[in-house]
């Protein structure tokens, strides 16, 4: 392979890489401005990825031609994997997570008596026949006990549900269960959260669950989102004991 091709091959890379951002940005605003389904807003999500995997292999492969005289185009070649690389790094994420995770979307810490979605855009039940994968799949998605009486503990608990951004739908502590919408990071796809503390013989326990609207699968998202919850409540709680 010609020394020469160094720099094109950069300079391709540095277009691909470029290409692959709009078309993941242009996705984003098409799902949360423009009022796209998500499975257009997912596919051309989905091209931005493939783009992008194109200039890490543009750049790659001008770094072997750079590397056998370094004759220029050294930094073409850097910048294109620089910019081809997140995108990339997304989709491969995104893929590793589907292929690892089971095809649910609807997770709990309790799975005999799960908290009731009751103030959501689809009030339902936690699907039985999710217990055995997501038991299987995430054994340390458990209720967390706190040494709190129960009306400090859901006080501990919404705080944190606000201090988090999630858009409340229902906090009453007479029912001791609160319902919230939570969106993702990147194209602000909503999951519906219920959180509910129930007394015990040395404080409170709190279950949760978590469920995406969209789509059938969700890469572990809403068992991260439990874990992630729980562990910052216990924190809290470690830290402000009263």
């Amino acid at each position: 392979m010609p020394d020469t091709l160094a720099r094109p091959l950069g300079f391709l890379s540095i277009l691909l890489g470029v290409a692959s951002i709009a078309l993941l940005a242009v996705s984003v605003w098409g799902f949360r401005v423009g009022g796209w389904p998500w499975p257009q807003a997912y596919d051309l999500a989905g091209w931005g990825a493939w783009t992008a995997g194109a200039g890490v292999i543009a750049a790659l492969a001008g770094l072997v031609v750079w590397l056998r005289r370094r004759r220029g185009g050294a930094g073409a070649v850097l910048l294109g994997l620089i910019l081809s690389l997140p995108v990339a790094g997304l989709g491969a994420a995104f893929e590793i997570a589907a292929r690892t995770t089971p095809p649910i979307n609807d997770i709990s810490t309790d799975n005999e008596d799960p908290p009731v979605f009751w103030f959501t855009a689809t009030p339902s039940d936690y699907p039985a026949q999710n217990a055995e994968s997501q038991r299987a799949a995430y054994p340390d998605v458990r209720p967390l006990d706190l040494s709190l009486p129960v009306d400090d503990a859901f006080a501990a608990a919404l705080a944190l549900v606000e201090d988090r951004g999630w858009e409340v739908l229902s906090a009453d502590p007479a029912e001791s269960q609160i319902e919230a919408i939570a969106r993702s990071r990147l194209f602000g796809f909503e999951d519906e959260v219920a959180i509910r503390v129930a007394e015990t013989d040395s404080g409170a326990r709190i279950d949760m669950r978590s469920r995406s609207r969209l789509g059938q699968i969700d890469r572990g998202a809403n068992a991260r989102r439990i874990a992630a919850f729980l562990a910052d409540l216990e924190t809290v709680h470690t830290q402000h004991p009263n």
